[in-house]
């Protein structure tokens, strides 16, 4: 994993005032999500599933709040039918979504959910963005917070695998 991205993507989501950011923790976002909480401007909130954090954060947003979704590609499968609550209500949602199922990955479980992450977004009516590298995951995250918020659109940057790491399987 690259070391620098995550702290990359704190930066801009301060810069575009996200104040709020909802969470189902996962290894591959666990630095930004340690930012997060570390940030007295900034409320973070533990989710027992992903579509939770897509409800909390349309109340968020209409409460004068920006926010964002930290989210493991297995995470998108359970926020689809709420998805439309932002598509229907023009309710920005951005979204940040570590892919699994993809490069070196040992758990066969999630590369259903890994290859369909991002049709599943876009049939959704979710705006995506996906970055290639560690480096584009930061400016990824600053154009796509600017696309949500000034447009009201859902909104996610997905981060690969090679970026995260894949993780592996200890018996």
């Amino acid at each position: 994993m690259s070391p620098s991205w995550p702290s990359e993507v704190f930066d801009e989501l301060r810069s575009a005032q996200v104040r709020q950011v909802a969470y189902v923790p996962d290894g591959g976002l666990g630095e930004l999500i340690r930012l997060c909480d570390a940030d007295p401007d900034m409320h973070s909130i533990t989710l027992t599933t992903e579509e939770e954090g897509v409800a909390m954060l349309a109340g968020a947003w209409l409460g004068g709040v920006r926010g964002a979704l930290l989210m493991q590609s297995s995470g998108v499968g359970n926020c689809i039918n709420m998805l439309s609550l932002q598509q229907e209500c023009r309710i920005p949602l951005l979204a940040i979504v570590t892919m699994r199922g993809e490069w070196g990955e040992f758990n066969p479980w999630q590369v259903p959910m890994g290859q369909a992450t991002q049709a599943a977004l876009e049939l959704a009516g979710v705006i995506v963005q996906r970055a290639q590298t560690a480096a584009e995951v930061g400016p990824n995250v600053r154009a796509a917070a600017r696309l949500a918020f000034e447009s009201g659109r859902a909104v996610a940057v997905l981060v690969p695998q090679r970026v995260v790491g894949s993780k592996e399987f200890r018996k």
